[in-house]
């Protein structure tokens, strides 16, 4: 079958669907990646077909021109429902997301060449991101079946829900859903109506172990998360086993592509560190490292170093929250202690330190003495790796992106309706 996955340019979200391209491609389907051009090299660096579509979007300058109020505004948003699913601030997170994010994402010179594509290639299924709505709407107008690929949990289906569901309750010429008023406008466009399949496709292809998905009753296909760190070469200081325990501090790779300002001072990260009696790693941009005045003598500073190579070296892992360091560590085994504010990342984190896997340090009650002593907890407390490697059995026991390919097939079968 012919297979067209689709992301927005951010290669952090990407990368998520390169080991399951890989797996389709192995298992004889024709596989296609279509994206903004800025994405074309990420895709074609992973040994996939790239096609590019349309121009690229415009949400890191508008993050850039908006600054903090836009920023403050992400981080308030409150996609765990702990604070009570308030109507008015879901209804605002809903309007502006669709606003500064969804529509900037998904920009109209995208969707319209992702359609045409999709017209002129017919694929059988459309696999996409789950911000890349511009998926969905290219499978409803060439009559493909459509799936997400989560990298996270589904957060914002659960906020949608709790959007919709007050919404109905009131009176019909009360209902506002800008998600749905722009995603009608661009179905209409191609002759195609909507529904809220548009917003959450047909399936889902879940990559979040059991303990931290979400139970929301969607037809779902688990799969293992395969770490895939774009070109990873093994540099010759990581081949000889580290003699102390080795620590890994890194802020991701979205950090660097995205304007959203880090609440977090390297300085005092590293300060927190020194008198540690082990071996940091700490992977900083040029900017980054720019950022610090001293670098401890225990700590090796490298722009980039592959993940899932490092990790397993590693005894503890220090981190943002994202998706992909969060799986990679997890997958490997490796305590986490998780500096998150914002959106899923504080889920994961949450989760993680109830499953007794990782410690959660909001960075708003982030102190140099408080790091320190959350680390040493990690590397002297024996239930923190015990409780890791349980986690990690957990992730593996899903089936690999080999195995769900025929999941995904038959799948297809039932869901395309063949519309040309």
């Amino acid at each position: 079958m012919r297979v067209l996955m689709t992301s927005l340019a951010v290669e952090a979200h990407f990368n998520g669907a390169v080991p399951l391209a890989w797996a389709l491609r192995a298992a004889g389907h024709e596989v296609r990646v279509a994206g903004q051009p800025a994405l074309t090299e990420a895709i074609t660096r992973a040994g996939l077909t790239a096609v590019p579509v349309g121009t690229d979007h415009t949400h890191h300058e508008l993050v850039r021109e908006l600054g903090a109020e836009l920023t403050g505004f992400y981080r308030d948003i409150d996609l765990t429902g702990e604070r009570g699913d308030d109507y008015l601030a879901l209804k605002g997170a809903n309007t502006l997301l669709t606003a500064t994010f969804y529509a900037q994402a998904n920009n109209d010179p995208m969707v319209d060449e992702l359609v045409d594509y999709a017209r002129y290639w017919r694929p059988d299924l459309v696999i996409w991101e789950p911000f890349t709505f511009a998926g969905a709407v290219a499978a409803r107008a060439s009559g493909a079946a459509h799936a997400r690929l989560l990298w996270g949990p589904d957060l914002f289906l659960r906020v949608r829900r709790a959007f919709r569901d007050q919404m109905e309750r009131l009176p019909r010429e009360l209902h506002d859903d800008t998600l749905e008023e722009w995603l009608t406008w661009t179905l209409g466009r191609f002759g195609c109506d909507f529904d809220e399949e548009t917003v959450v496709g047909q399936w889902d292809i879940d990559q979040m172990p059991a303990g931290i998905r979400l139970p929301l009753g969607r037809p779902t296909v688990p799969m293992r998360y395969v770490p895939y760190n774009g070109r990873s070469v093994v540099p010759a200081w990581l081949r000889e086993p580290p003699r102390r325990p080795r620590i890994c501090l890194t802020l991701g790779i979205t950090s660097r592509d995205m304007a959203y300002p880090d609440r977090i001072s390297l300085g005092e990260l590293l300060e927190a560190v020194a008198e540690l009696d082990v071996e940091i790693v700490a992977t900083l941009t040029a900017a980054q490292r720019a950022e610090v005045a001293r670098v401890p003598d225990n700590t090796r500073v490298t722009d980039f170093v592959p993940m899932h190579a490092l990790l397993p070296s590693c005894s503890a892992v220090v981190h943002h929250g994202g998706a992909g360091t969060w799986s990679t560590a997890a997958a490997c085994g490796v305590p986490q202690l998780v500096i998150a504010d914002m959106w899923d990342n504080v889920y994961r984190a949450r989760r993680l330190a109830d499953l007794g896997a990782g410690l959660f340090l909001p960075p708003e009650r982030l102190t140099v003495a408080g790091l320190r002593d959350g680390l040493e907890q990690l590397l002297t407390k024996p239930s923190f790796r015990e409780d890791a490697e349980r986690l990690r059995a957990e992730m593996t026991a899903e089936p690999s992106p080999a195995d769900v390919v025929p999941a995904l097939e038959e799948l297809t079968r039932r869901h395309r309706t063949g519309r040309r």
